[in-house]
């Protein structure tokens, strides 16, 4: 049987991903924040055009789920009247910017985001793959580094420190010339083959030998990481973690009526100026609840290349999984939802048929296959 398919790109508004259940729409929020008004856009939107199904994604995106081919331009002018479309496929492609969703008016954070954002958008900007991505995390201490990114931003006292995934060396500037350098680096990874024919990582392209520019010099880390949040209280307001990164259109639409909100890459919701949890279906508000340790993508039907539904046994087996114990439930050997190794890992090899393994990735050799999801709990 061969292999599922690998699209290495990722959809955006202008240019959709067709999946099991219709086009998929990537929202790709301004600062990565949106108004009272542009969540209501986006709700509406998705009830009139999609399947009422909303998906934030490990980068901190909205996905609009379930576009009839006929609506997607009707789709698409309802979100360049508030603002949530690029100018074009080529901008929108590169703009994959991934903000620490703790961001106050004019702090450096936000004027990271907006310098990076301009630069992606000018004329002479790196023609980077789907995937590659930039991470603001200039936070007072850095909460992005568990998050897919390429290049990351982070704070060193005053000054930016601008390098690559996965390595330790970078260089240090004042926060004025941060985009530019991360556009030079952005510049050296496509010319020194980090992208043939169109697709790479910086991590992989670092690990297949490649050497890092000199003016790349210092190896001055950014402080220690702090780890990502749960739900609750936040000093920005609150944070809602989302059922296995999902909302219902018309919970968002309720959720509209109560203030803007922050997009975050750990599926969760973050409420500006909020104090009390809404009492909203699909909604997680007590910070141990199992289902926060299931990375679980779309499965079957809605991703053509699930070979089975995924959802619904994430739910059966959330009463059943180990305390501090995390899970990777994947449709298919990309493991979308979790790409690196995980402690436990179940890849669909047919319909409600689960190959285990352990300590690796979706496409690693099983410990276990052929599971049926009965056999799965007692294996947990």
């Amino acid at each position: 049987m061969s292999g599922p398919l690998v699209h290495g790109w990722c959809p955006g508004a202008l240019r959709p991903m067709m999946s099991g259940d219709g086009l998929v729409v990537r929202v790709r929020a301004p600062l990565g924040a949106l108004s009272q008004e542009q969540i209501q856009c986006v709700a509406d939107l998705s009830h009139r055009y999609g399947n009422g199904l909303i998906d934030l994604s490990a980068r901190a995106n909205l996905q609009i789920r379930g576009i009839r081919e006929a609506d997607h331009a009707a789709l698409i002018w309802g979100l360049q009247e508030f603002g949530l479309v690029d100018q074009s496929v080529e901008v929108e492609s590169r703009r994959n910017l991934m903000i620490q969703p703790f961001w106050k008016e004019r702090d450096i954070t936000q004027r990271m985001a907006i310098a990076v954002t301009m630069a992606l958008a000018a004329p002479d900007a790196p023609n980077l793959p789907g995937k590659f991505g930039f991470a603001i995390d200039t936070g007072s201490a850095p909460i992005l580094r568990g998050s897919s990114a390429d290049i990351r931003l982070e704070r060193l006292g005053g000054d930016i420190l601008v390098r690559a995934d996965e390595s330790a060396r970078g260089v240090i500037v004042k926060p004025d010339m941060a985009a530019q350098a991360a556009i030079d680096l952005a510049h050296w990874f496509l010319a020194s083959g980090g992208a043939p024919e169109g697709r790479g990582r910086m991590a992989r392209h670092l690990a297949s030998g490649a050497v890092l520019p000199d003016w790349l010099a210092s190896d001055e880390m950014a402080g220690v990481e702090a780890p990502a949040p749960g739900p609750g209280l936040h000093p920005k307001g609150r944070l809602i973690a989302l059922e296995f990164g999902q909302i219902a259109a018309k919970t968002l639409l309720r959720l509209a009526a109560i203030g803007p909100l922050r997009l975050t890459p750990w599926r969760m919701l973050l409420m500006e100026g909020v104090t009390e949890a809404p009492d909203l279906p699909g909604l997680i508000h007590d910070a141990t609840d199992p289902r926060l340790r299931i990375d679980v993508c779309t499965g079957a039907p809605g991703c053509p290349q699930g070979l089975s539904p995924t959802r619904d046994l994430a739910r059966a087996l959330a009463p059943h999984l180990p305390a501090g114990q995390s899970l990777h439930i994947s449709g298919c050997a990309k493991g979308c939802a979790h790409p690196g190794p995980a402690a436990l890992t179940l890849t669909a090899t047919a319909p409600e048929r689960f190959d285990l393994i352990r300590d690796g990735r979706a496409d690693a050799t099983p410990e276990a296959t052929g599971l049926a999801p009965n056999q799965i709990k007692k294996a947990l």
